[in-house]
């Protein structure tokens, strides 16, 4: 599998910014040769991921950052939305990780994903509250 970076995106874990991300990935997945169905589909999922990396991100009670990093590989549209400390925020790994979000919440969330990419892959960190995600959208045919 030959993977290809396309884009590397870091906004403000604020929900005012997720349009921005989803016009990267839409933009690459076009250019790639989703089709709109499929780009639509995509617009759906990274929403509701960096809704989520946003909640996740609002528990760590510091200033932070989504990094969204777009690749291609041979057949599909990879999409990386990891957050980030802010600046001279403290290392995930020194901040202590409270959650306040409901298991259930959280669940559904992550099953709605599910429903609009083809792979969908979270990740927690349960020490430090490091929420990463991966999606991939596959090209037909």
């Amino acid at each position: 599998m030959a993977k290809r970076n396309l884009a590397e995106l870091k906004i403000p874990a604020v929900s005012a910014f997720i349009p921005v991300a989803k016009r990267v990935a839409t933009t690459l997945g076009g250019q790639l040769g989703l089709s709109l169905m499929d780009l639509d589909e995509l617009a759906i999922a990274l929403t509701q991921a960096c809704d989520s990396a946003i909640s996740a991100a609002d528990d760590l009670g510091s200033p932070a950052d989504l990094k969204l990093t777009y690749f291609a590989t041979d057949r599909a549209l990879v999409v990386d939305v990891d957050v980030m400390p802010t600046g001279a925020a403290l290392p995930l790994s020194a901040i202590k990780h409270e959650t306040h979000i409901d298991p259930e919440l959280q669940r559904l969330a992550y099953e709605m994903i599910r429903c609009f990419v083809d792979d969908f892959r979270p990740s927690i960190e349960p020490l430090t509250g490091h929420v990463s995600f991966r999606m991939v959208k596959h090209l037909a045919g």
